[in-house]
C-alpha cells in the first residue's frame, strides 16, 4: 500500500455509563479539557467548543511544544452519533473525519470511533492514539 494512501479506523469501547453522559463527554467544555487528546506528560493549554452543527473545536496540549488539534462539527444527535472533522496542523495539512456511534448495551454503552481518510503512515499511532484517548474518557466516567 503507497504511504500517502489513506485508511479507515475503528475502535469500539464498552463503558459502564449511561449513552448521556458519554455522549457528552465529547461536548462539554470542562469534561473533554480533561481527557480528549491528553497524554499523561501533557497539559491542556486552550479548550474551545462551540457545540453546534458548524461549530467548530480546538483542543490544544501543551506536550514540550504545543500540539493543535481541531475540526468542525458536523453531525449532533445527542446521544447517539457525533461526527467531526479532524485535524492536527502540526504534524499534517490532512483534514480527516470522525464518527461516535453510541448505543445502549447492558447497563452501559458501545461507543464506535470510526476515524476516515487516516494517512497510512500515521494508522498505527492514530490507532493507538484513539485507544490512549478512549481509556481517559474511560477514566474520567469512572471518576466523576
Amino acid at each position: 500500500m503507497p504511504q500517502n494512501s489513506k485508511v479507515t479506523l475503528n475502535v469500539v469501547r464498552r463503558f459502564a455509563a449511561a449513552p448521556e453522559r458519554v455522549f457528552d463527554a465529547w461536548l462539554d467544555l470542562e469534561t473533554a479539557g480533561k481527557w480528549l487528546f491528553a497524554t499523561p506528560g501533557g497539559q491542556m493549554v486552550r479548550v474551545e467548543i462551540d457545540a453546534r452543527v458548524g461549530g467548530r473545536f480546538t483542543i490544544v496540549r501543551r506536550d514540550g511544544d504545543d500540539v493543535e488539534h481541531v475540526g468542525e462539527y458536523l453531525e449532533i444527535d445527542r446521544p447517539r452519533r457525533l461526527v467531526f472533522t479532524f485535524a492536527v496542523p502540526k504534524f499534517s495539512a490532512e483534514t480527516t473525519r470522525v464518527s461516535i456511534e453510541i448505543v445502549t448495551a447492558g447497563q452501559g454503552c458501545e461507543l464506535t470511533l470510526t476515524h476516515e481518510g487516516v494517512l497510512q503512515e500515521w494508522a498505527q499511532p492514530t490507532q493507538r492514539g484513539w485507544g490512549m484517548i478512549l481509556d481517559g474518557l474511560e477514566n474520567h466516567l469512572a471518576g466523576s
